[in-house]
């Protein structure tokens, strides 16, 4: 099944226990247009119920401007994890604060220019 956001579709490609590849459709021999999303199950012990990790990476090959080359590779990573028992409202409102933040214009600042104090 596809992943469909932002108008893009991405399509799976390869496919591990753990891990997903899909490919966007700008994905050419030359241009990278993909996405991974992988996983690593909790790993509980006797006094600890673990946490579940996660990632998300998308990697897109960029025209670049005023470089000494005309392409790079733009490649943004999401990561994180959650503690076993949490509870599905938590995790909601954790996810809905991190992609405020990521569409928030003091976001797209500080990954344009790097700056981190506001």
């Amino acid at each position: 099944m596809p992943l469909v956001f932002n108008t893009k579709t991405y399509t799976g490609d390869k496919f591990g226990v753990d891990a997903v590849g899909y490919i966007g459709a700008a994905k050419t021999l030359t241009t990278s247009d993909d996405l991974l999303m992988s996983r690593t199950p909790a790993k509980p012990t006797a006094t600890f119920s673990g946490v579940a990790r996660f990632q998300a990476k998308l990697t897109r090959t960029l025209t670049l401007t005023g470089a000494a080359t005309p392409t790079g590779q733009a490649i943004f990573t999401i990561s994180g994890s959650v503690p076993v028992g949490a509870a599905g409202a938590d995790i909601d409102t954790a996810i809905n604060d991190m992609a405020a933040l990521f569409a928030h214009a003091d976001f797209k600042v500080h990954v344009k220019t790097q700056k981190i104090s506001f």
